[in-house]
């Protein structure tokens, strides 16, 4: 999975990778030539006496290693701009596809663990490619280098290898195995803590409220005590590691040093080829255990890469056919015919057999108890979902055959929770109408009922993540006048008067009509003073249309509506 996804994003840097890869090999010759030169110097030039020998041979050496240093920094820049740049690629490909998913999709990963595939295991992959180009293709070079010319100083001495990489391969290979689990288990310790942390901020005022901080901390504690556990589990493996290692390099070099004396009083070896033999074992080890560092790190990217590759993998629910049909110039009516919505897996669909036909210059009430799918009816409109059953129609147009933009072009929504962007009041009503001048920006802000506290703080003020600075009834209203800005043929205001007064409310629903210039407006309530004007109202019970009509044939004729409304309001309000 790893190297499927890296070769597919290093593709576009074809040209860097084979030039790191050059630089690399450069510099790796020119680490394995210093030892010989040493060797050289040692032998006929100490030993012989020969000092001009020495400053030519040394000469050599300090060129040699200059061009080591200015290949190895080139090396490692153009290897992490690389890397960096894969990791800006995978990144926008995982923002790019969540951006199109379903609700279904989107709720099938969950919003925590999309945010740690999109940071922190991109952080990983774009880690090891790093790691790749400044460790992984030198190593190879030089263990295999440093084979050969430990062999040409001595043949016998170089039985050693035999025995010491080996050794060295194995501890490492199975301190990796015994990681790999163990990564997996911290990314999903990760989004816990993600998703924990993020429930923490998003409901602080509810667990301030209940006097929940001691259980919320004892939660999160519990959260970050599983990750603090699991990563010490890798750390203790770590620790393991590094003494082995250790214990290994120094009893090689011990073994050469004492077989080495054995062959230099024999005359087989003279002692400038010993110190290159060192020199030489010390590089092969090195190269192992660079090579085996990496076993440390490729686990946990691999998976990470199989988190990423998950969600690029992930067809969205919600795509454009490959030659969508277009909706006609002018206003559009927007239908469900006999629409039926189950969600995966459950026992029972949420909507059965909805139809309902939204027209220009109609207010359309949907009523109903919790859970009786009034949301899921909001999100069929715009295609945020599709049903399971029946069609959902645009000027006739089976939604599915047109392209979800141009629909949801033609569809405004305040959803039931009123999100605010971070940026400007005016920043945050442009986002539905990037061109919207001051003048409309106004105008939109009076239909909502918002341009008094507005007009004390300024367009220019600023709106924190989710509208946080903001009251929940100025939230709302900042909200509609968003969606008010936008030209569409259908406003669908779902549960979005809910903070709002009763008077605010009355002001607001008596200048809608102006405010849509004769579009379809579709509202979905709870409240019954909301809804009670409209020319048409839908009751909804567990999923099912059970009444439709005016607020006074429905008192007449429904059980389930009468109920709610007596609910609410008394005998002689609801008359």
């Amino acid at each position: 999975m790893l190297l499927s996804l890296l070769r597919r994003y290093l593709r576009p840097y074809r040209r860097d990778v084979v030039i790191v890869v050059l630089l690399q090999f450069v510099q790796t010759i020119a680490a394995l030539s210093l030892p010989t030169l040493n060797a050289d110097i040692i032998n006929d030039g100490v030993v012989g006496g020969d000092l001009g020998y020495i400053v030519r041979t040394g000469g050599v050496m300090l060129a040699i290693s200059g061009v080591q240093v200015v290949t190895a920094v080139a090396a490692v820049y153009l290897g992490a701009r690389t890397a960096m740049g894969v990791g800006r690629d995978l990144r926008h490909d995982v923002f790019s596809r969540v951006q199109r998913f379903s609700v279904a999709e989107a709720g099938r990963f969950g919003a925590p663990s999309l945010i740690t595939r999109s940071t922190n295991d991109v952080q990983q992959v774009q880690m090891v490619t790093l790691m790749t180009f400044t460790v992984i293709v030198m190593a190879p070079i030089m263990m295999i280098g440093g084979v050969a010319m430990a062999i040409r100083q001595d043949v016998g001495l170089s039985g050693l290898l035999l025995v010491v990489v080996p050794a060295l391969l194995g501890v490492m290979v199975f301190i990796a195995l015994r990681m790999g689990p163990l990564f997996r288990l911290i990314q999903t310790r990760i989004d816990r803590i993600n998703r924990v942390m993020r429930e923490q901020i998003t409901g602080v005022r509810v667990i301030r409220a209940f006097n929940r901080q001691a259980g919320e901390r004892e939660r999160f504690a519990q959260a970050n005590t599983e990750l603090m556990d699991t990563s010490l589990r890798v750390g203790y493996l770590m620790a393991l590691m590094f003494p082995v290692v250790q214990v290994i390099l120094n009893a090689s070099s011990v073994a050469v040093v004492w077989f080495g004396a054995g062959r230099i009083e024999a005359g087989a070896m003279e002692v400038g080829s010993l110190v290159a033999f060192l020199n030489y074992l010390m590089q092969i080890l090195i190269s192992v255990l660079m090579a085996s560092m990496m076993f440390m790190m490729v686990p946990r990217a691999a998976v990470s890469a199989e988190r990423i590759e998950a969600v690029l993998g992930t067809e969205p629910s919600i795509v454009a056919p490959e030659r969508p049909r277009r909706l006609p110039e002018g206003q559009v009516v927007l239908e469900l015919d006999h629409a039926t919505f189950g969600y995966a897996g459950a026992d029972e669909p949420v909507l059965h057999d909805v139809s309902l036909r939204l027209e220009p210059g109609r207010t359309t009430a949907v009523i109903g108890a919790t859970g009786s799918g009034k949301s899921t009816l909001v999100n069929l409109l715009p295609r945020l979902v599709d049903p399971t059953g029946g069609t959902v129609r645009a000027a006739g147009i089976d939604v599915r055959e047109l392209d979800p933009a141009e629909l949801r072009a033609r569809v405004s929504l305040v959803p039931q929770r009123a999100y605010l962007f971070s940026g400007t009041i005016a920043s945050t009503l442009r986002f539905a109408a990037p061109e919207a001048t001051d003048e409309e920006l106004w105008a939109a802000l009076d239909a909502a009922q918002a341009s008094e506290f507005v007009a004390g703080l300024g367009l220019d003020a600023r709106v924190e993540q989710g509208g946080s600075n903001f009251s929940g009834g100025q939230r709302q209203r900042l909200a509609i006048a968003r969606a008010l800005l936008k030209k569409a043929d259908l406003y669908v205001f779902d549960d979005s008067f809910s903070a709002l007064d009763y008077a605010t409310d009355a002001r607001l629903r008596a200048g809608l009509p102006a405010a849509t210039a004769g579009a379809a407006v579709l509202i979905v309530a709870q409240r019954v003073a909301t809804i009670r004007d409209a020319d048409e109202i839908v009751v909804l019970d567990e999923g099912r249309v059970v009444g439709r009509g005016t607020h006074a044939e429905l008192m007449e004729s429904n059980e389930t509506y009468r109920e709610i409304v007596l609910s609410q309001l008394s005998v002689q309000e609801a008359a």
